[in-house]
């Protein structure tokens, strides 16, 4: 290992800054969309409610279960720093890789191309509008970043609140305006009962992701061992709150058939309630929702580069930490120019955003899987470290949570198959495995050093 600097992260951050860093990354642009998808696999208004509901609650165990953890280990790297203590650097290596090259950066660049595409409505800027957008959000929220911690979570503070006065605006206009629930008999949800809800869960815990980097945030929390499991709990019931009542007022406003007509039931569900400037305000609260989750996942991301810089020699650069900004400055250049990268390789495709999901997905939810498990490994291996928080009801608790993430690396590689052919996966994966050569050759450069 090789310290590179003696700046450490500071415990700045209270639990009103993480909680709206964790909403800000969850409470995106697919609120906004994936409804639409979920009321085609449900067979009624109940059902809808109950499977974002069951989303939360599934949500909410993951949590419980990273909770224990980085109130037991709290530390920059996040799940890396789990992975490693579990698995051995060599797994924490190729993990931190992964998120360098293809989970963090293809996230980010993921959310600037949805955020160009709205931008593009309202003035666009030629034939690679969006990616123009893309690249801009990428420099100027990096930029913000580098400006020090202070600023970025400020930022975060202000562009989570006003999602939430945006979709509470959305909320009240539907059960103040809408229609009560239907006792009609809706048309029949597509497939069999358990195919459909399985589809239903894709993209509810797709509109849920994000949640796990609380965990990059338990180095900078105030008294992390107490803070952990109360950031990580009232994120998620605050979410969970948000996206049921976002689906009441789909569902006075639109009802359950409407919901099915189509993906942009977010649009509609504004003209309605606001006429001819629906469709203005929808196209705002998306591009603020995109800001909001873009710069908490820029501000994440760069914590796991600054570990993998700090434990890896030929990568230490990254582990420079700025003490004046008390920010991880190298950190989040090398992220920035990454995801610039992917915007640049997104815009020669026919679809941007669908590239990026294929790129991200099945590489994620195998390494979320992984840290599932890294809580079994160290509650056998490390019994006696303190555990300010343990998981309730060890081991069924986080054995739901590994299954679940099981389920939806099996769902993100069947996503692949049918769109492009599996080749931004195929991509994904390769940069993954360009980290074997990197880690022998940082091997042979230590015992050539020794």
């Amino acid at each position: 290992m090789t310290q590179t600097s003696s700046a450490q992260p500071v415990q700045s951050l209270s639990q009103f800054d993480a909680i709206a860093m964790i909403v800000g990354i969850v409470v995106g642009i697919g609120i906004f969309t994936f409804p639409a998808l979920v009321a085609m696999n449900a067979a009624s208004e109940r059902d809808v409610l109950l499977l974002w509901a069951g989303g939360g609650l599934i949500s909410l165990i993951g949590a419980l279960c990273y909770a224990e953890l980085c109130s037991a280990y709290p530390s920059a790297g996040g799940e890396y720093h789990f992975i490693t203590k579990a698995f051995g650097r060599d797994v924490g290596f190729i993990f931190a890789w992964a998120r360098l090259g293809v989970i963090q950066t293809g996230a980010i660049a993921l959310v600037c191309f949805i955020l160009g595409d709205y931008a593009t409505r309202l003035y666009s800027l030629g034939t690679y509008s969006s990616a123009i957008y893309a690249a801009i959000t990428v420099v100027v929220l990096t930029g913000a970043n580098l400006l020090g911690a202070k600023p970025g979570k400020t930022l975060q503070n202000l562009l989570a609140s006003g999602i939430i006065i945006i979709l509470a605006a959305a909320i009240v206009g539907g059960l103040i305006n809408g229609l009560p629930p239907s006792t009609a008999p809706a048309p029949a949800a597509s497939g069999s009962p358990a195919t459909a809800i399985g589809a239903a869960m894709i993209f509810i815990l797709l509109t849920y992701g994000g949640w796990n980097e609380a965990a990059y945030l338990s180095a900078e929390v105030k008294n992390p061992g107490r803070n952990m499991v109360r950031v990580m709990v009232a994120s998620l019931l605050l979410i969970t709150l948000i996206y049921v009542l976002i689906n009441v007022a789909y569902l006075r406003v639109l009802g359950l058939d409407g919901m099915r007509q189509g993906t942009t039931i977010g649009a509609e569900l504004m003209q309605r309630e606001f006429g001819t400037a629906g469709a203005l305000v929808l196209t705002c609260a998306v591009i603020l929702a995109a800001l909001s989750t873009a710069n908490a996942t820029i501000f994440t991301g760069a914590r796991t580069n600054y570990a993998l810089g700090q434990n890896f020699a030929p990568l230490a650069a990254l582990g420079r930490w700025d003490e004046a900004r008390d920010t991880p400055r190298t950190a989040l250049l090398v992220q920035g120019v990454i995801a610039l990268v992917l915007v640049v390789v997104g815009a020669v495709t026919l679809d941007g955003v669908k590239a990026m999901v294929n790129y991200v997905t099945p590489v994620f939810w195998f390494f979320m899987l992984l840290t599932g498990l890294s809580l079994f490994v160290l509650r056998f291996r490390d019994p006696a470290a303190p555990r300010p928080f343990r998981v309730p009801l060890y081991p069924v608790t986080p054995a739901i949570f590994v299954l679940t993430c099981g389920y939806m690396l099996h769902s993100g590689i069947d996503f692949a198959r049918m769109t492009y052919a599996g080749l931004p996966s195929l991509l994904g994966l390769g940069i993954v495995l360009l980290g074997v050569p990197l880690l022998v050759w940082g091997r042979l450069r230590s015992k050539t050093a020794a």
